[in-house]
């Protein structure tokens, strides 16, 4: 977990965006759970295309807030690209465990897409980036979206969930084992003991390895080959089922890294991927219609 602080940490490195060039909308409500709210913040670029990159604000699934303006430093690589950012929280642990959490940001991408003309975005043209639990919420959605329920009293859920491009680093794929009997660095953070309560039967529904499918959306995996809390077979393993597909993919190995990078290998590699994953994936097609 201080690897995974360390990592967001580097994230904070760029120089702010300026604020007069950025609109912030905090705390647009996408649903209620017990009386409580469920929210994300919304930053846009005056140079926004359309594009839109959900940051999946999660670790060890716990899921907290900070100032929005924060996002204008983490956030400037996307804005400074025209991406117009969502912050995205789920309910916490350790109150809500995964399969919640994963309720949650499917809620909030259904969201987006019925409000997306409020903030003048494409919902066809939505990336989502996530890192550890962020992450394996991102591949979560890569590898569950669906067309919505027509049906639905709830007209949040009318909407699709699908996503147009997915970038995890460091990712949990296959949460199987971790149920029933965790691995001993799992084990050793007491903290991760409330999320991962719940059913070890309905373990498949939140494990992206095993609901990999034509359907899924392309996935970028940035992971470090000594990382032994979330050991880089999580990445391998998904590739190998990715082969099996026609889905783009692609695994970047940063070597030598743990749980998390270090501010060099964050500026020199993990940004240029995630950016140019998402400039490749979220790219106007030309003469598409809009939703």
């Amino acid at each position: 977990m201080k690897t995974l602080l360390v990592s967001m940490l580097a994230l904070l490195t760029f120089t702010a965006a300026r604020a007069d060039d950025v609109t912030i909308t905090p705390d647009v409500v996408y649903g209620h759970k017990d009386g409580l709210a469920l929210t994300y913040d919304v930053l846009r670029p005056a140079n926004a295309d359309g594009a839109a990159v959900l940051w999946i604000q999660s670790g060890g699934w716990y899921s907290g807030w900070t100032e929005p303006r924060n996002f204008l430093v983490a956030g400037k690589p996307y804005l400074d690209k025209g991406f117009t950012l969502y912050v995205v929280r789920h309910g916490s642990a350790p109150r809500y465990n995964i399969l919640e959490a994963a309720a949650d940001v499917r809620r909030a991408v259904r969201h987006i897409r019925g409000d997306a003309k409020r903030f003048d975005v494409d919902p066809d043209r939505l990336g989502v980036v996530g890192g550890s639990a962020g992450g394996h919420l991102t591949l979560v959605l890569a590898t569950t979206g669906d067309d919505g329920d027509p049906q639905a009293k709830d007209p949040v859920l009318k909407q699709s969930s699908r996503i147009a491009a997915a970038a995890a680093l460091y990712p949990p794929t296959d949460l199987r084992t971790w149920v029933t009997d965790p691995p001993k660095p799992i084990r050793e953070h007491p903290r991760l003991k409330e999320p991962l309560s719940f059913d070890p039967a309905r373990a498949p529904e939140v494990s992206p390895l095993v609901n990999v499918d034509e359907k899924t959306a392309p996935i970028l995996l940035i992971h470090g080959d000594k990382d032994e809390l979330v050991p880089i077979e999580h990445s391998t393993n998904i590739v190998a089922a990715l082969d099996k597909t026609k889905v783009p993919y692609k695994l970047v190995t940063i070597e030598g890294a743990a749980h998390g990078f270090s501010k060099e290998q964050t500026a020199s590699r993990v940004v240029p991927e995630l950016v140019g994953w998402f400039e490749k994936h979220l790219a106007k097609v030309p003469g598409a219609s809009r939703q």
